[in-house]
């Protein structure tokens, strides 16, 4: 994961590793999409000897846990897999990033006292590779009081080898009881030019899945059935869901200006340098494409986000807008 400033944490970090003094418990204070889970992500993997699995938020002794919300008690590790997604994509994401990914966006989150009690059952365990077993919490000021009740003792006089890293972004309303027990750092934000390149990159991700849907697009005006199933393919081949989510996001948003195109044009908004592209879209699909394909978008979207075989799911997209 590729770091922008913060060089003296990074030392910081580098330094505890080489001498062995590593606090058992800290909290990084960050802006809301600064990069402190990138920096943590790699103190850990100093910390792990440079294990790769650790890269991938796959490591057995590194536990995963943030704002959740369900109804039967649901904890972290019931959304694990979206959260790893999203961090893989975007290790710079926002709050509100972290809620859109795992499907409880409007709704109440909180760290809870049974995710408290689901950390210190796993940290009963012996560690897996026999090293540190680590926990993330990112906001910890979600943290009830019965939570931190329940993980008091444990990060007040952890056993050895057992590592807390917690990643705020109001270290005053992180409780007195956890905050007073942590080495308190704080993550620079990003400069303009490391923002630059965040947005850069996104920007250029969605380009990427934009042009695939411009591709299935141009395959079905020409009735070419398997330039359209490949162009499936290539979307169900996204390692990352998010992406595979974005992509139909970015077509519906595309469909909507092609729908517009056909029925209020002055009210469409082109990007520069396409409009010869979505104007020959709106004169060669039928006016009722760009509605019964929005529709399409979002089941898919839905499938997507409960976990559907993606090659199914979007071989049988593709064959539904194929034949509108």
């Amino acid at each position: 994961m590729e770091i922008y400033g913060n060089v003296e944490i990074l030392n910081a970090f580098r330094q505890m590793v080489e001498s062995g003094h590593v606090p058992h418990a800290m909290l990084l204070h960050e802006d809301d999409g600064g990069g402190a889970m990138p920096l943590v992500i790699s103190f850990l993997e100093m910390l792990y000897d440079g294990n790769p699995r650790v890269a991938k938020l796959i490591h057995p002794d590194i536990h995963y846990v943030f704002p959740v919300a369900g109804p039967d008690k649901p904890v972290s590790l019931q959304f694990i897999a979206k959260f790893r997604e999203l961090v893989l994509e975007n290790p710079y994401f926002y709050e509100n990033e972290l809620y859109s990914a795992i499907g409880i966006e409007g709704k109440q989150s909180n760290i809870s006292v049974y995710e408290a009690r689901s950390i210190l059952e796993r940290l009963s365990l012996s560690a897996v590779e026999g090293g540190y077993r680590s926990v993330v919490m990112y906001l910890p000021e979600k943290m009830n009081v019965q939570a931190a009740n329940a993980l008091l003792k444990m990060v007040e006089e952890p056993p050895a080898k057992t590592l807390f890293l917690l990643i705020t972004h109001f270290p005053e309303k992180v409780l007195q009881t956890i905050s007073s027990r942590c080495l308190h750092m704080r993550v620079q934000p990003l400069s303009e030019e490391a923002e630059g390149k965040v947005h850069l990159k996104e920007a250029a991700e969605a380009t990427q899945l934009r042009d695939l849907f411009h591709d299935l697009l141009e395959a079905i005006a020409q009735k070419d059935l398997l330039k359209a199933l490949e162009t499936g393919e290539a979307v169900a081949d996204i390692k990352v869901r998010e992406q595979q989510k974005s992509f139909c996001r970015i077509a519906s948003e595309d469909l909507r200006r092609i729908f517009l195109l056909q029925k209020m044009p002055d009210l469409a908004h082109l990007p520069e340098g396409e409009e010869d592209f979505y104007k020959r879209m709106a004169s060669a699909l039928k006016p009722t494409f760009p509605r019964k394909g929005m529709e399409a978008l979002d089941r898919a979207l839905l499938m997507v986000e409960r976990n559907v075989n993606q090659k199914i799911l979007f071989t049988s997209l593709v064959s539904q807008l194929y034949t509108l």
